[in-house]
């Protein structure tokens, strides 16, 4: 107990004056310490109502006997964040999450910790710094935002980006875009798609860290409420049993996740996010891991940007509890994994049903008998890419054409609005990786360009930055090495024919290598020299995207 060493004994009594500054009573200091890890911000709407959350937190923590503690983690809002300068500063945040909530635990000690996310790096990086402090913990994010309703249609952010391309093409009028606008996210929670921060809310879930429903219960529903309350008693069991994140978040843990992450069609985040949290654990991790496991695992959900359901859809049909126990079926799933519940992923799926099997496939009636996400390999990307291929519309999984080289994304976009993005092109964007960008920029405004101008069946867009989950069509990110490392994205020229071939796990820039070593004597690596600030510091430590994009590399 924290108490032992912070609390306990006459040589800790100026520690027990300032507690008692903060209110405490003698009887809730003699109670487990836990801190409560709240997210709460009024700038991200998926944050709004984890003030609720908190409240909800603390009463369960107190009827189960502890004594709960806040503090705050950031979290920064990656729609807000979108097609600017603020998004260099996203992914960046993950290891500033997983850093301040280090920093915070072990300064003042606590018996255990309930972490409350929602959006975006704010999960990986709480799971991160959950791992490194390793004392019991659960999770319980936020919850995710209702779909918007356009013209009697369930709609979400992605169809908000890409009415923008629709706009730009002349295809809707400005009455139909303020109505996207104004109807697009009705309510608070994280966007209503399998975007990035639902992703990692389920895979949250699959990992053992948070109880069912964590991922899909809606923000504004009462069970929210009602499973944060659950959450704090919960952890408290935790404390007594001391079971712990690194007891949890085992090998078999990771290949549960990666599995799951396939079957519900994930955003390629979860690409960099998976290998940083494994990283901490001491969990091996790489990116062929992921085509080993698509093989094998049916994809089963296309929620938006894939398709026309919605989080909501998910958890009605049973949630991420039900699509494990569908993968059970194959034989998919490690059940024997003990979970934040303390028991198995097994026990918990027992009594688990799949209630709509057009939300969630069967194993016997996926959407594809591979997985959701690929990574291509070749001379473009000799470490590896990622696209989100339950996404990408078949007459794109097989495609070459000529290369559109922009050195950055707002080149690029300007050309797109411009209409000047042909049929068959290949656009490339470089220098947005995570030490280029620096902080590896989402490109969703580019790729919901392309698809609002109706080209997401005859585009391609290739980038060593990222792609949001809301992205759709052949959209490959994650090039590794990156341009300013000098991989061969760096040396790419317009109208060099790029071919690409998802099936078979494929991606070549057809040049030859004499042209391509003459390219490197001749064209400079481009640098940006004006950095500052943290910004700096992470371009200089960063790796690269196929190893997480990651600090701290053990």
């Amino acid at each position: 107990m924290i108490k032992d060493t912070i609390v306990d004994g006459f040589g800790n009594a100026p520690h027990r004056s300032l507690y008692h500054a903060l209110g405490l009573t003698k009887e809730e200091l003699s109670r487990p310490l836990i801190g409560i890890v709240s997210s709460y911000n009024e700038i991200v709407p998926g944050h709004m109502n984890l003030d609720k959350i908190t409240e909800a937190v603390k009463l369960g923590v107190a009827m189960a006997g502890g004594t709960p503690i806040v503090f705050p983690a950031i979290a920064v809002c990656d729609g807000i964040a979108m097609g600017h300068k603020g998004m260099k500063y996203s992914l960046v945040t993950r290891d500033l999450i997983a850093d301040s909530t280090e920093s915070m635990v072990l300064a003042h000690g606590f018996d255990g910790l309930v972490m409350i996310p929602n959006c975006d790096k704010n999960v990986p990086g709480l799971l991160m710094a959950s791992a490194r402090l390793n004392i019991p913990t659960i999770f319980v994010s936020g919850g995710p935002m209702l779909a918007g309703r356009v013209e009697g249609k369930k709609t979400s952010l992605s169809s908000m980006f890409e009415a923008v391309g629709a706009y730009s093409a002349g295809k809707i009028d400005d009455k139909k875009l303020l109505e996207y606008e104004e109807k697009t996210c009705p309510t608070c929670g994280s966007c209503s798609g399998m975007y990035t921060a639902n992703s990692m809310n389920c895979l949250t879930e699959v990992l053992g860290m948070g109880l069912g429903g964590n991922g899909t219960i809606p923000a504004v529903y009462s069970s929210r409420i009602e499973l944060a309350k659950h959450a704090g008693m919960q952890v408290m069991e935790l404390v007594k049993k001391d079971i712990r994140p690194l007891d949890i978040m085992t090998k078999d843990a990771f290949h549960n996740a990666l599995t799951a992450d396939m079957a519900l069609g994930c955003s390629t985040n979860s690409m960099l996010h998976l290998p940083a949290i494994a990283n901490e654990c001491g969990v091996e991790f790489n990116l062929d891991m992921a085509n080993e496991i698509s093989e094998k695992t049916p994809n089963l959900c296309h929620l938006a940007p894939a398709g026309r359901t919605y989080m909501e859809d998910l958890n009605e049909a049973g949630g991420v509890y039900a699509v494990l126990k569908e993968l059970t079926k194959l034989g998919l799933i490690k059940t024997d994994a003990i979970t934040c519940t303390g028991k198995t992923v097994g026990e918990n799926i027992e009594n688990a049903f799949n209630l709509d099997t057009e939300t969630i496939r069967t194993v016997d009636n996926p959407y594809s008998t591979t997985g959701g996400i690929a990574v291509l390999r070749g001379n473009l990307a000799p470490d590896g890419c990622v696209v989100k291929r339950a996404a990408v519309a078949k007459e794109m999984l097989v495609h070459e054409g000529p290369a559109r080289v922009f050195n950055s994304e707002e080149e690029c976009i300007k050309v797109i609005y411009e209409g000047s993005i042909k049929a068959g092109d290949v656009v490339v964007i470089r220098y947005e990786g995570p030490a280029g960008g620096p902080g590896m920029r989402e490109m969703l405004s580019p790729t919901s360009a392309i698809a609002g101008m109706g080209l997401d069946k005859e585009v391609a867009l290739i980038t060593d930055g990222r792609f949001s989950g809301a992205t759709r069509g052949a959209s490959i990110g994650h090039v590794s090495p990156e341009a300013v490392r000098g991989g061969l994205i760096a040396y790419v020229k317009d109208g060099d024919i790029i071919s690409i071939n998802i099936p078979e796990y494929k991606i070549e820039l057809k040049v030859s290598d004499e042209e391509i070593e003459k390219r490197k004597k001749e064209m400079p690596i481009m640098k940006k020299d004006n950095l500052s600030g943290y910004l700096k510091r992470y371009s200089q430590m960063v790796s690269s995207a196929d190893k997480g994009a990651i600090i701290n590399i053990k």
